[in-house]
């Protein structure tokens, strides 16, 4: 079974994402922020980590060029919402730095589905 790490500061959002991935039938874990993130990932590590952009603490671009460094291996997709500016341009950024696949919130469950099927395949 692949393990999927969501990490997004929203409770709501990451909970949907997790229940939504279980369902599919991978195993799925959480964190509110990229700190948690990536000790989550020290202690048990993730095929696949699905990291917000906007984040208190540790945000997302920060995390992606943690886990780059670290996990070169480990597939990455990268969400946002948006902030300051708007979301391509940190997916963007994010894309540049490692992330395999971006995907700017709101977004439709069965586009998720099939990004992580890709990705994991």
């Amino acid at each position: 079974m692949k393990r999927i790490l969501v990490i997004d500061d929203d409770d709501q959002f990451r909970e949907m994402l997790h229940f939504m991935l279980e369902r599919e039938g991978y195993e799925v874990d959480d964190a509110p922020d990229g700190e948690i993130g990536l000790n989550l990932q020290k202690e048990k590590p993730f095929d696949l980590v699905i990291t917000d952009i906007i984040m208190p603490n540790k945000e997302g671009i920060g995390t992606i060029v943690d886990l780059r460094a670290n996990y070169p291996d480990l597939k990455i997709i990268a969400i946002s919402g948006g902030g300051r500016i708007v979301p391509n341009d940190y997916l963007e950024i994010a894309k540049r730095l490692g992330a395999q696949r971006t995907l700017s919130k709101p977004f439709e469950r069965k586009e998720i589905v099939k990004i992580v099927k890709d990705v994991l395949e």
